[in-house]
């Protein structure tokens, strides 16, 4: 059992391996760039950074950060784990980031530096709830406790734009189509010329009209993602409404944010991870998805982006499966949440996907453009994604779906079949 937390770096340095390492176990605990009277050795017993372990890496290749110094012939790079006292900030994850990722990326004695992982004893689950709904709760909001495939579901597109009458008539096209979930795009928040109470009002007026007649509401993630003073708030004109879930995005709002709203919140809490590729796209910089995710997960979001297969943006396929695999595996014994797969979905790669991340029982697999670029519409889009998946879990190729699927044929003949 972890008693304090324990960092993971991977480091690049023209420094030996063993002196850059003490470097950054003293910057961020005790020490300082000189040694000073009072950081006793009594006081380095209680208080200072332990580096574990210093394990070299082959060279990446890369060129050093901006301001590195030393003789950059010489660099080596090296994987190594740093123990950091708990009595020196406490369960409180704001004053951890202070200490695990704060000055460090500006050492001019790194000439890479990435937290890859980041380890927290279980003193935090005593202030960090998590997530109160996760996995089981989320099913059983959408009517799908106990079935079998993912979540289907989609974004606003337009992001931005839509009217009051345009977005109510996409919404009941989709609710009366049998999607699981619609969420605002993160750009929608509450803007002067369809603000966010009237959008709430909106919305809820067309699923409750549409549930009247299916018996089934999808879950609708409104965009409440503001100043943290207004956040509860927000939430509120949600749950008077009669919603059922609310987003946030996390980089927005930062860590302590999302803890404010959980502490106040009584619907699930969709966590988007706008941004988060400032702090994660440079391999020799940054904090990798598993950090973020944990950190996420602990301060309480139910749902949490992880990119999807064959998306539009910069991670590759491996690395998207990795992050999956992250959001699933037990932290501190549970905060299980949902792994929201985004960013050029569609139903042809369904089969694929399902391949490579296994039962899908715990997904929520959202495709925009994939479904409202759909030649019949957008709720035909829904029909051929929930098509696709159906065949891919079943092990029915899609071509043969297809050929009794009028919507999942024209899909696959929009956004390309493969053999």
């Amino acid at each position: 059992m972890t008693v304090n937390v324990i960092a993971t770096y991977e480091i690049a340095t023209a420094l030996p391996l063993e002196q850059a390492a003490a470097v950054i176990a003293g910057e961020q605990s005790s020490g300082t760039f000189v040694a000073v009277a009072r950081e006793t050795s009594e006081l380095k017993a209680r208080h200072a950074a332990t580096v574990l372990s210093v394990e070299e890496l082959p060279l990446s290749g890369r060129p050093p950060l901006p301001g590195a110094v030393g003789d950059w012939s010489a660099a080596r790079r090296a994987r190594i784990a740093v123990e950091f006292p708990v009595v020196n900030f406490g369960p409180s994850l704001p004053n951890l980031l202070a200490a695990v990722a704060g000055n460090l990326f500006e050492l001019r004695e790194l000439g890479e530096l990435r937290l890859v992982d980041l380890d927290v004893p279980d003193v935090f689950g005593t202030v960090y709830a998590g997530p109160a709904f996760g996995v089981g709760g989320t099913r059983r909001l959408v009517g799908k406790d106990g079935a079998t495939g993912p979540l289907i579901g989609t974004i606003v597109k337009p992001s931005i734009g839509l009217g009051p009458d345009e977005l109510a008539g996409l919404v009941e096209e989709l609710a009366l189509a049998g999607i699981d979930f619609i969420k605002d795009d993160e750009l929608q928040g509450n803007p002067p010329g369809f603000p966010l109470a009237e959008r709430v009002s909106v919305v809820m007026d067309v699923l409750k009209r549409t549930a009247d007649r299916t018996g089934v509401m999808p879950m609708y993630a409104f965009n409440i993602t503001d100043d943290i003073s207004n956040l509860a708030r927000n939430h509120d004109v949600v749950r008077a409404a009669g919603g059922t879930c609310v987003m946030i995005v996390v980089n927005s709002v930062g860590f302590a944010g999302v803890q404010y709203l959980r502490e106040r919140a009584e619907l699930p809490i969709h966590g988007h991870r706008a941004m988060f590729g400032a702090f994660a796209r440079s391999p020799q910089l940054g904090i990798a998805f598993r950090v973020f995710q944990k950190l996420a997960r602990l301060v309480g979001v139910d749902h949490l982006h992880t990119n999807g297969i064959a998306n539009k943006f910069y991670e590759t396929d491996a690395e998207v499966v990795a992050s999956i695999t992250d959001v699933r595996t037990p932290l501190l014994g549970g905060y299980h949440v949902v792994p929201v797969l985004s960013s050029g979905q569609t139903p042809a790669i369904a089969d694929i996907t399902y391949a490579q991340v296994g039962d899908p029982g715990d997904l929520l697999v959202l495709a925009g453009g994939g479904i409202h670029a759909h030649p019949g519409g957008s709720g035909a889009g829904v029909t051929a994604m929930r098509d696709a998946w159906d065949a891919a879990v079943t092990g029915e190729a899609l071509a043969t779906r297809a050929e009794r699927s009028l919507a999942l044929a024209a899909s696959l003949e929009q956004f390309g079949a493969r053999p």
